[in-house]
């Protein structure tokens, strides 16, 4: 199958591209610039004319905002931010229609849900960010029209070349022993997003959830302080949890994702890349 994918050097994207390549398909990166896992590559921005005559497929995974924010990623231009993410996205869709298409979403949709909920695909919606109310907009239409749409919680795993780890802030904080506060979020390994990805070319139209641990900031720390030495300061383990996503109807047609394993390996290889801090020696 030919893949086009949109934000293919992004951090989810990157898996996308990566596996959709493993899987045996054909790639085509839309974007400005190519994915660092090969396949080919077409000039394109969000809003302009997609160039698919040639594709079986889309996942669109491109997403325009202010560096390092989803949440208030338009930052003082909310008009621009919804030219580009939903009327773009929505020509989008026109470009591709006839295509089995899948959307990168988000959790973000059930933003403003009260504490305790358990999130279905099936509840009433009005999410209280503009990132959100952006994805659910992009969803309604794709899934008018036959497509599904995933919507992924927080996503960690490897970088590609040249990007910076998901939690990197976080952990030079850690190293250089500032304080830090609680806080426990959702997480899911970003080969299992695309693995679902792939999965919903072929499945019946709709929204999909898509998550997988629960992860405490002091957890997550002193896993990296033993794997690496440095010492830091842990903070508390948090009080307050996100509400939990149900996945069943992604996980009926076949998914699993990696738990636990595969937050072990991806923390070993982030640790493997730094320099090991010098362990004062023991006193018998």
């Amino acid at each position: 199958m030919r893949i086009a994918l949109t934000g293919a050097t992004g951090l989810v994207g990157q898996f996308l591209a990566a596996r959709a390549l493993a899987q045996g398909h054909a790639l085509v990166a839309l974007g400005r610039a190519p994915s660092p896992h090969g396949g080919t590559h077409r000039p394109w921005r969000l809003g302009e004319p997609a160039p698919l005559a040639d594709c079986d497929a889309l996942i669109h995974a491109a997403f325009a905002h202010v560096p390092g924010r989803y949440r208030g990623g338009e930052g003082s231009d909310p008009q621009g931010f919804l030219r580009l993410n939903l009327d773009g996205t929505l020509r989008l869709w026109e470009d591709a229609r006839g295509l089995p298409t899948v959307f990168l979403s988000s959790r973000a949709v059930y933003d403003g849900l009260p504490p305790g909920t358990t999130l279905t695909e099936d509840l009433p919606l009005a999410p209280d960010s503009l990132y959100g109310q952006a994805k659910l907009a992009a969803e309604a239409a794709l899934h008018a029209q036959g497509g599904a749409s995933l919507r992924a919680t927080g996503v960690y795993g490897p970088p590609a070349p040249g990007q910076r780890p998901k939690w990197a802030d976080l952990l030079d904080a850690f190293a250089r022993g500032d304080p830090l506060p609680p806080a426990c979020g959702t997480e899911v390994h970003g080969d299992d997003v695309a693995a679902a990805a792939l999965l919903l070319l072929a499945a019946p139209p709709g929204p999909y959830n898509c998550s997988d641990l629960l992860l405490d900031r002091h957890d997550l720390l002193a896993r990296w302080s033993n794997l690496t030495g440095i010492p830091g300061r842990l903070p508390p383990r948090a009080d307050r949890f996100p509400n939990v996503m149900d996945c069943s109807r992604l996980r009926a047609l076949g998914w699993t994702p990696g738990g636990e394993p595969a937050l072990a390996a991806t923390l070993r290889a982030l640790a493997a890349s730094r320099p090991r801090a010098a362990r004062p020696d023991s006193i018998s």
